[in-house]
């Protein structure tokens, strides 16, 4: 496709964007040179699509049944005859992509595109013998640890669909802990696979960074960028983390080698003995609920009663570590999700060019719909950049070498650190009219102890804790970086000392589908 030259209005536009101080003759020097090197783009345009890929004909529809709203799109892809998830249903976040089924990644901005190639988790699946079964609702952009800011509607909890089935895989734990499916991926960037197993009642690992690929799902800022199972009990997600984890040459977020870990199997040896570091800044916040937080305590009691050590530990930059977060999700997101469209430039890894042209025109047609947390990253993000260049989030990678150093260090003590996964249960869904002073905090009010290990790229499991008036809370575990192992043993080492998590009540009501 023939790109137009510019005229000379847009070539002021740049020189004016860039400070050059060119004047209007020497732009009018400039106009045929640009001009000129508008060949080898259209070259490798033409040279692109000789060889990308076609979707797929593969079956979707919208769904008939969806009480919470949790499905975006159902389907049925069915992967081999035989392998370690023959049987079993799984769903995927929609931001990860399963090709020809649409994805919108919960965004208005996206609606409509359907990929070309499935994602390197989605692959793993179904070599796995999994049947992928939908895609799952998701915040808009994944920017919200509510369940209200998803388009085309929100998706309610299977505890209570009037509440908050927390963000920003919000249909992918809506689903697994309804029982709609046996297994979800989720992505996680500031908690988004933690806090809605922790609100729903569901087992949620984010794994250590890097461990899965995150090849084929639309990013929010690569260096936090997670994916990882959502499931009903702590061996699923060790199985499901076992078929999907590993170095598949594409992604830069990930080693060059990765030993491949029986993460099943590790299950099986004694926690007995591990020590348990309970993290003090992680309790008793602000936003805290006390009887969360108790609930908690309870459960690492139930830790040391299966054999565990545990003891306080202080920690001070999981304080800090949320401004360092906070630098990374504005100015870094800005700069790669909005102004890169997704997936910004400077890696070899490998894109999605149909997305990136996909959701640049969505994003300009359709950018007065995004939620005002995706608006808050352009404005806050897009602001600190131009005060400083990028400077703000130069120094945020840098400190987050001393945040995952700080919490490496508490780690050469202890096999695992344990706290809140959330500081307070469900809230009730909120409507998108919401004024900004309520809206803010319902949709970000319950990352403080999760993001911090998206910065640090350790990994760290939700499991259900208990019930607090009724709903879930969540007891997360944080282990030494691609000891992913431990970590599930210890939080398999709970779930069978409490004999397992219990089932929501049957749903009476419909929840979020509008």
């Amino acid at each position: 496709m023939a790109i137009p030259p510019p005229d000379a209005a847009r070539l002021a536009a740049l020189n004016k964007h860039y400070a050059f101080g060119l004047s209007e003759a020497e732009l009018a020097e400039f106009g045929p040179a640009v001009a000129a090197t508008l060949a080898s783009s259209e070259r490798v345009e033409e040279l692109y699509r000789a060889s990308a890929p076609q979707a797929p004909q593969r079956e979707w529809s919208k769904p008939a049944d969806n009480p919470l709203g949790g499905w975006y799109v159902t389907t049925s892809v069915t992967g081999a005859a035989e392998g370690p998830l023959a049987g079993r249903t799984v769903a995927l976040k929609d931001n990860i992509a399963l090709a020809g089924v649409p994805m919108t990644n919960g965004s208005a901005t996206v609606e409509g595109f359907v990929p070309s190639r499935d994602a390197t988790v989605a692959t793993r699946l179904l070599a796995a013998g999994a049947t992928i079964t939908g895609k799952a609702m998701c915040e808009d952009l994944c920017f919200s640890g509510g369940s209200f800011t998803s388009r085309p509607w929100p998706v309610g909890n299977p505890w209570d669909p009037t509440r908050i089935s927390g963000g920003s895989s919000s249909g992918s734990a809506a689903l697994v802990g309804s029982g709609a499916v046996d297994m979800a991926v989720g992505g996680d960037q500031g908690g988004s696979i933690r806090m809605p197993s922790a609100f729903s009642g569901t087992v949620g690992h984010k794994p250590t960074h890097g461990l899965v690929p995150y090849t084929g799902a639309f990013p929010i800022e690569a260096t936090i960028d997670h994916l990882g199972p959502i499931t009903r009990t702590v061996s699923d997600a060790a199985l499901m983390l076992g078929v999907i984890a590993g170095v598949d040459g594409l992604d830069v977020r990930q080693p060059t080698e990765l030993e491949p870990v029986d993460y099943l199997a590790a299950l099986e040896r004694s926690a007995g003995g591990l020590r348990v570091g309970i993290v003090t800044e992680g309790f008793a916040r602000p936003e805290s609920d006390p009887a969360v937080d108790e609930a908690v305590r309870a459960a690492i009691g139930t830790l040391t009663e299966a054999g565990l050590v545990a003891e306080e530990i202080s920690i001070p930059w999981h304080l800090d570590a949320m401004a360092v977060w906070n630098v990374i999700g504005t100015e870094g997101a800005a700069h790669q999700m909005i102004d890169g469209n997704a997936y910004g430039m400077n890696y070899p890894g490998l894109y999605d060019p149909e997305l990136i042209a996909h959701y640049h025109r969505g994003r300009h047609a359709r950018g007065s719909e995004l939620s005002k947390t995706v608006k808050l990253v352009g404005l806050s993000g897009g602001y600190t950049f131009g005060h400083a260049g990028g400077a703000y989030y130069g120094m945020a990678r840098n400190l987050a070498l001393e945040v995952r150093a700080a919490y490496d260090a508490a780690l050469t003590g202890y096999d695992v650190l344990v706290m809140p996964t959330v500081p307070y249960t469900a809230t009730e869904l909120l409507g998108l009219d919401a004024d900004l002073d309520t809206y803010l905090p319902a949709a970000l009010g319950m990352i403080g102890n999760c993001a911090p290990f998206d910065v640090s790229g350790h990994p760290a499991a939700s499991v259900p804790a208990g019930l607090v008036n009724g709903l879930p809370t969540g007891l997360m575990i944080v282990g030494r970086r691609f000891d992913d192992a431990t970590v599930l043993r210890v939080a398999h080492t709970f779930e069978q000392a409490v004999g397992g998590f219990p089932a929501p009540p049957a749903l009476t009501t419909v929840g979020g589908q509008q």
